[in-house]
């Protein structure tokens, strides 16, 4: 059998979510669009106390890396597949965080923070839609320094896959350059994903800089829009954005990037070579929907657990499209012990 262990590494910001059905008036007191990302203002600040008093509340490991790192752990079922790099606080949440992560089965190697406390994010979930609401505190104090520590960069040699949600771009950019760069020095396939519309706004330049190291780029139709307006492209149509994000340049020609565009119950995009395939996903009655917290993430831990395995795309898609499943039919990104998925 293949050595898989640590074949994929991922890198981002671990959030302990604190998750409830809240609604229409608590969107409104904190100005929370539905089905959105953002990071924490003050304004939002009391709104996690208010949750915990006033909603029945669970809290469940998130973070948008971690939760695709643990959901292609738990379809991969190989022992120590996967590792995870990011910043947690020295207190209960961040204890809560490493008990979470260590029983799925994902090697966590966290930079442990001294003064600021575990970052939370509120999942905010009205009607079945969720809004997400990051308070990052410990997750933004990652630094270079702990990645290149000899423990954790062997993390990065070891891994022939590696991904990094866009989230990650607010809070180390000179992290993601250091494992891109390597990446396309030793042929490893480097992924990331658009994340949410501010990132594509507000963190452009960033996100330009990483995006030539990319062979994998993963979003949904509201982030590939966005992405489109902010580069002046004036088009629309997720398709065509799809191929043009795919045909951007890049730093390694050894292969091409693929672009992989979810549109919640709409076919997925997936373009590469200038042709685009889609393929529908599963269809899954209203009344069977729980949240969609996570939906986005799973469907990338679903695709990423073929794609270690060097399974054609269609499976990849295939795998994404079930996990995205099984969890919108759960709370948060949550999964039963065993995948049935053949």
């Amino acid at each position: 059998m293949a050595d898989y262990e640590g074949i994929l590494l991922g890198m981002g910001n671990p959030l302990l979510d604190i998750s409830a059905v809240v609604d229409q008036d608590f969107l409104k007191k904190y100005d929370i669009k539905p089905n959105n990302a953002i990071l924490a203002e003050d304004k939002h600040l009391p709104m996690y106390d208010e949750m915990s008093s006033k909603y029945n509340v669970e809290y469940i490991a998130g973070g948008a890396t971690q939760n695709s790192i643990r959901v292609a752990q738990w379809l991969l079922q190989i022992p120590g597949a996967t590792s995870f790099m990011g910043c947690i606080g020295k207190d209960k949440y961040g204890e809560e965080m490493k008990k979470n992560s260590k029983s799925a089965g994902v090697n966590v190697h966290y930079y442990e923070d001294e003064t600021a406390p575990t970052g939370t994010c509120a999942v905010c979930v009205v009607g079945g839609e969720r809004s997400l609401i990051a308070n990052l505190s410990a997750a933004n104090c990652y630094k270079t320094d702990h990645l290149k520590r000899p423990e954790n960069w062997a993390l990065v040699e070891k891994a022939k896959y590696i991904y990094i949600a866009g989230f990650f771009l607010t809070v180390s950019p000179e992290s993601i350059q250091l494992v891109a760069e390597h990446a396309a020095a030793t042929n490893k396939v480097f992924t990331m994903n658009l994340s949410a519309p501010f990132i594509c706004e507000f963190f452009k330049d960033a996100q330009d800089k990483a995006l030539p190291y990319v062979d994998y780029v993963f979003g949904n139709e509201t982030e590939a829009r966005t992405f489109s307006k902010v580069h002046g492209w004036e088009m629309d149509n997720v398709e065509e954005i799809a191929i043009k994000i795919s045909q951007l340049p890049k730093a390694s020609n050894t292969r091409k990037r693929v672009t992989v565009i979810t549109q919640g119950a709409d076919p997925v995009v997936v373009a590469q070579d200038g042709k685009v395939t889609t393929y529908p996903v599963v269809f899954l009655p209203k009344e069977k929907l729980v949240d969609t917290n996570g939906a986005g993430d799973a469907f990338v831990g679903g695709f990423l657990s073929q794609l270690v395995l060097e399974k054609p795309i269609a499976e990849c898609v295939r795998a994404g499209c079930y996990a995205s499943n099984v969890i919108i039919q759960r709370s948060g990104c949550t999964y039963p012990e065993k995948p049935d998925f053949k």
